[in-house]
């Protein structure tokens, strides 16, 4: 799957961007780096039933056909492998029926993304139970994202363990809360979000 290019000088680029990576079901409608219009909803369902229904709703709202699509791009990992599949399989089906181009990102650079604007060391985690999380770390440098360190499966202790050093850290996601604890007691000067909206995903 390639890699997220949104940008080519000169030439619409109308986005359909699906992210089922956890709990939150989004997807959203984007056409050269404007939000054109998005879906989410955060209520616990079997997003099997519900990720079709919501594009077809989205793209009836916005008087598109699927053929107006230019580009998939879809969230591909870590996350719910249930979701993943789920949405990368979607994805790949649309792309490949109607020829169009295909795109892989990560789950937690898409939850980095919600916190344009704030300093520092982004990091995004999921809660891979056991006291283990999917984390990584992201700075917005230029107008681009850059990741510090590699999404991966970690213990909790050994993720903080490795950015205590760290000046400036901000911790996001709707499952940082269960962790609160653990974060204070070895990253103090830690930052936790507390903006409701950064906390989920979301594919705009």
């Amino acid at each position: 799957m390639k890699r997220l290019n949104c940008r080519r000088k000169g030439i619409r680029v109308r986005i359909l961007a699906i992210d089922t990576s956890n709990q939150t079901l989004s997807i959203a409608v984007c056409e050269n780096q404007k939000i054109l219009g998005s879906y989410t909803a955060t209520v616990k369902r079997n997003h099997s039933l519900t990720l079709m229904p919501a594009i077809d709703y989205l793209m009836s709202q916005l008087n598109l056909a699927p053929t107006a699509i230019d580009r998939f791009v879809v969230a591909e990992g870590p996350g719910s492998y249930t979701g993943l599949r789920l949405g990368v399989t979607t994805a790949k089906t649309l792309a490949y029926t109607l020829k169009k181009e295909l795109v892989g990102i990560s789950s937690l650079q898409a939850l980095a993304a919600n916190c344009v604007g704030q300093t520092g060391l982004i990091v995004p985690l999921f809660d891979a139970r056991r006291k283990n999380v999917y984390a990584g770390a992201y700075r917005f440098v230029d107008g681009v994202w850059q990741n510090e360190l590699p999404d991966q499966h970690i213990s909790l202790r050994e993720l903080l363990e490795q950015l205590k050093n760290e000046p400036n850290l901000f911790f996001v996601g709707e499952d940082v809360e269960k962790f609160t604890e653990e974060i204070a007691q070895i990253i103090p000067h830690g930052e936790i979000c507390d903006v409701p909206q950064w906390q989920i995903p979301n594919a705009a």
